[in-house]
């Protein structure tokens, strides 16, 4: 049983982050490896809820206080196999995922700390190697996953190891799509993207880089799934949004990881630059963290809403539903101006971009009104558009929204082909990638006449928590 007073004599604690004038030299990862004594101290907070919220704020039904107590009682292989057992990439999760497990982890009522989950989960991932599980037998029948990203190297081991041929392919010139080329390292080092791939090829799936399926009859398989994201960025209409200067914040992202990979100078360079970042959420910070590190003057975020409540306000967002609430990253440690409550007019400059006119707004049904009286002009050098996506690739038809429409069974209208991940569901989390890349290969499993089942976690319906 758990240490039923756990909670009471430790309180929650994350290891130190990097120092921030030592971190923003470098593009290594913000969070050092916490201590195994930490963690069995963080593990053992958990009380192991007769009815854990925490499986209900995760839609992969992670075993959460399982693998707490294998950790507190010092059992961590078995603690990696509970993880494993819902999670087929934990090190990435407990890197990118944003937690909502944690905002409904019991110990948060009332305003309350929760246990460090991500913390813990992380740290059982990167004790161990990635032992490779291929199928002793084959199915015979083939699967294509167009995109690399967590969905489809989800589904692609999930099926590989039913024993069907998985292929999967990917655009780009490396497997684990914006995983690879959008995530800075600073969240997200690749070598942990390598230590995955190294396991999916010595489970037998053949990747394929470097290859643009722009027509599903290019591929011949028994079953297909699109598991190509929602990578469209999200643009402006603004005046001025011709001038040289002003970028989609991925296109930046890409540059920057294609510089720490492989030394290739980029074209879109903070350097020296006043740079304002429109958009507060995670690609927008992340784009900061960018900034800082090659050399910004000075880096200012808009969002436009106003800003957030410091704690969850239990009118709105009761426990154990996800809050809106005032969220800094590491990045917004290291410098820069968050900036709530606004909006750009206008795009000055003549040649290039030179400034923008802001001003004060009030948000009503997704719309800003400008204030007036509140028009200022402040000078930027180069802008970066962080204010979402827009959808995925057209492979088939899409909806309104941009994204690709499914049955209950993940099939989309053209036989054969299903679909996961952001491309069904719109830019989401991770945890949500995976857990709908798992979904989905369950039912390709079904339609390929796999004997048994695999776990669906998901449904396409499936929502995160809200309050009724």
């Amino acid at each position: 049983m758990p240490d039923p007073s756990g909670f009471l004599r430790y309180e929650r604690q994350m290891p130190a982050r990097r120092p921030v004038p030592v971190r923003i030299q470098d593009w290594k990862e913000v969070y050092p490896s916490a201590s195994d004594s930490l963690v069995r101290e963080q593990a053992t907070r958990c009380m192991d809820c007769g009815v854990p919220f925490c499986h209900d704020g995760c839609p992969l039904g992670n075993r959460i206080p399982d693998w707490n107590d294998l950790v507190r009682t010092g059992n961590w292989d078995f603690a990696l196999e509970s993880l494993h057992a819902t999670n087929n990439f934990p090190e990435f999760t407990g890197r990118l995922c944003p937690a909502p497990c944690e905002a409904a982890c019991v110990l948060s009522i009332a305003g309350g700390e929760s246990v460090t989950i991500k913390q813990i989960e992380v740290s059982i991932a990167d004790r161990f190697g990635y032992q490779p599980q291929p199928s002793p037998a084959k199915s015979g029948r083939t699967v294509g996953i167009v995109g690399s990203g967590p969905a489809g190297l989800a589904a692609a081991q999930q099926l590989a190891r039913a024993g069907h041929a998985v292929t999967v392919y990917e655009r780009d010139d490396a497997i684990g799509g914006l995983l690879r080329y959008g995530i800075p390292d600073f969240k997200l080092e690749k070598e942990h993207i390598d230590r995955r791939v190294a396991q999916l090829e010595a489970e037998g799936v053949t990747l394929r880089t470097g290859v643009n399926v722009t027509d599903l009859s290019q591929l011949q398989h028994d079953a297909i799934l699109l598991a190509t994201g929602a990578l469209r960025g999200r643009d402006v209409t603004t005046p001025g949004r011709s001038l040289p200067g002003i970028h989609l914040a991925m296109e930046h992202l890409t540059q920057s990881n294609r510089f720490v990979a492989f030394g290739e100078t980029p074209t879109i360079t903070a350097a020296g630059k006043h740079v304002l970042i429109i958009g507060g959420g995670d690609t927008g910070a992340d784009c900061l963290g960018v900034a800082h590190r090659q050399g910004a003057a000075s880096v200012t975020q808009l969002d436009r809403y106003p800003l957030p409540p410091s704690a969850r306000a239990e009118e709105h967002d009761p426990w154990p539903t996800w809050p809106w609430i005032l969220r800094s990253y590491p990045a917004h440690e290291e410098g820069g101006e968050r900036v709530f409550a606004v909006a750009v007019q206008e795009f000055l400059g003549t040649q290039k971009i030179e400034a923008v006119r802001l001003t004060d707004v009030v948000v009503s049904n997704r719309v800003a009104t400008p204030v007036a009286g509140t028009s200022r002009v402040i000078p930027v050098d180069l802008v970066l558009l962080a204010i979402g996506f827009a959808g995925t690739d057209p492979l088939v038809e899409l909806t309104a929204q941009g994204t690709v429409a499914c049955g209950e069974d993940w099939q989309t209208a053209s036989p054969g082909v299903f679909v996961a991940g952001d491309a069904h569901r719109g830019a989401s989390l991770i945890v949500w990638a995976i857990a709908e890349g798992r979904a989905a290969a369950a039912s390709i499993h079904a339609y390929l006449g796999g004997a048994g089942s695999l776990p669906a976690p998901v449904t396409p319906s499936s929502r995160p928590l809200v309050a009724a």
